[in-house]
């Protein structure tokens, strides 16, 4: 029944490209679409929204080639990587941000205090649900560190997650730094100011969304971040101009944070960098325009 309706609303509207996002979706229009490339009702077009190579499987040879007239991808380098899946374009396009919603400005002294923060008070902070899977242990090792280098410098985390008190608050207490780590918790209508509470943005592991869209807003911020080198960070970072890209290291981590929290032009510098590069890269126009110079290519490969 869906299948059929998927197709009158497909045929009555007189639509030209379809775009899914799941695996289960791709599938469901691809019957409604049509099985057969030649005689498809309109292109059929897949969003791979992580930044992992999509695994050489039979099923995902034909998925991604008898049934895909088109591959977006969260980046450049991930879509070299599966070009050789798909049969029509592959595309890879950076994330976006809204770059005027995300702009730099002076902290919050309220949201300052409503953090337990005080103005001299150096921030590493992070956006990440409270998963095992973001690497947790690696971020309060690597604060605990620099905690000892700097008795000023706090870590803010803003997210939620089921398992939150696991992996993070207990660990920080037993760490011995819980009075030093912030939880901010899920943030809505404040989102962007408590952002702007951060001197110095960190990443560790991509989540759900591939395109890393807490970092484009921190850059966006004029924030400078520091990351590693999953995914597709080392394309959104560039290396000494407006973060750091490090190897998976405590050491590593701290070093690079100590770095950019001590040195205040250098922070600056960087900041201003990362704002200029959202701007450039990041910004949702751009998107628009990779999206629908895309569509283009599709459309024209369909062609013949």
């Amino acid at each position: 029944a869906d299948l059929g309706k998927l197709r009158e609303f497909i045929d009555a509207r007189g639509i030209q490209l379809v775009q899914t996002w799941h695996t289960r979706d791709h599938v469901l229009a691809w019957r409604a679409l049509g099985w057969s490339p030649a005689k498809r009702r309109a292109a059929l077009v897949r969003w791979y929204k992580t930044a992992e190579p999509i695994a050489d499987r039979a099923h995902n040879r034909v998925l991604y080639g008898r049934g895909c007239d088109g591959l977006l991808c969260v980046s450049p380098r991930v879509a070299a990587q599966n070009a050789h899946l798909c049969r029509g374009p592959v595309r890879g396009v950076f994330g976006a941000v809204d770059t005027e919603a995300f702009r730099p400005a002076a902290k919050d002294p309220t949201v300052l205090r409503s953090l337990g923060l005080a103005p001299e008070h150096r921030v590493v902070g992070i956006v990440a649900r409270g998963q095992r899977k973001r690497r947790f242990p690696l971020l309060l090792e690597a604060a605990r560190r620099l905690f000892h280098r700097d008795p000023l410098a706090r870590l803010l985390i803003i997210g939620r997650g089921t398992h939150r008190r696991e992996v993070a608050e207990e660990p920080a207490r037993e760490l011995g730094i819980a009075d030093r780590v912030i939880f901010a918790g899920y943030r809505v209508d404040d989102y962007i100011d408590v952002v702007r509470a951060i001197d110095v943005f960190t990443f560790l592991v991509p989540g759900s969304d591939g395109t890393c869209r807490a970092l484009l807003e921190a850059l966006s911020l004029g924030t400078p971040a520091v990351t590693t080198r999953r995914g597709a960070l080392p394309e959104i970072i560039r290396d000494g101009e407006t973060g750091y890209t490090v190897d998976e290291e405590p050491d590593l981590l701290a070093d690079r944070w100590h770095e950019l929290l001590s040195d205040e032009s250098r922070r600056k510098a960087f900041g201003e960098a990362a704002r200029r590069d959202a701007v450039s890269r990041f910004a949702i126009p751009r998107f628009a325009d990779e999206v629908a110079s895309f569509y283009e290519d599709v459309e024209t490969f369909r062609r013949g």
